[in-house]
């Protein structure tokens, strides 16, 4: 059974459009394009959330914000997967804080040496369908990045307080896993 896209608000997009885009947004508008995507990726996050609903009924699945954590961590993995984003597993590094990683995501290039993460339109998508799930906002925030040589993308998930935490130690040299270790 496959998704009727046109109708679940979606459209195909090859990846080589989606990395050219960023490509191009980066080249012609610099670190802004960052703000355009994730705000880009907001947008569809909704359309993306209902989507996930559709396609879990039409497998006889619940409702996904009734789903058991576990249960709605695999059909979501298999959503995302199938619609070609990428092989991805989930996790949890802290208490208030859930990975997502994967190998091969979509959105990253490991061809194009960027500094820092930049699956932006992505960390936005996420962000808001996790949240509707979730029942709150959410923030979702990059931290490793094919696109800057790293081995996988890895996504944390968790409050925009705690996000900000993370950033703030990450911008004083601390790792990611290390901040969060000493979170309260």
């Amino acid at each position: 059974m496959s998704l009727d896209l046109a109708n679940n608000g979606m459209i195909v997009l090859t990846r080589d459009a989606l990395v050219s885009l960023r490509s191009v947004l980066f080249r012609d508008i610099g670190a802004n394009a960052a703000a355009y995507l994730q705000e880009a990726g907001y947008a569809g996050g909704s359309a993306l959330y209902q989507s996930f609903a559709t396609w879990s009924q039409q497998r006889g699945h619940i409702a996904p914000e009734r789903m058991a954590a576990p249960d709605f961590e695999q059909r979501a993995v298999e959503f995302f997967g199938e619609l070609g984003w990428g092989a991805m597993s989930v996790g949890r590094l802290h208490d208030s804080v859930v990975t997502l990683d994967s190998a091969n995501w979509a959105e990253s290039d490991p061809a194009s040496a960027m500094q820092f993460p930049g699956c932006y339109l992505s960390s936005g998508l996420l962000a808001e369908f996790f949240g509707r799930v979730a029942g709150t906002p959410l923030a979702v925030m990059e931290v490793e990045c094919r696109s800057m040589g790293s081995p996988r993308c890895r996504f944390l998930l968790g409050s925009a307080e705690t996000m900000q935490y993370v950033y703030n130690g990450m911008t004083t040299g601390i790792p990611y896993d290390t901040t969060l270790a000493k979170m309260p």
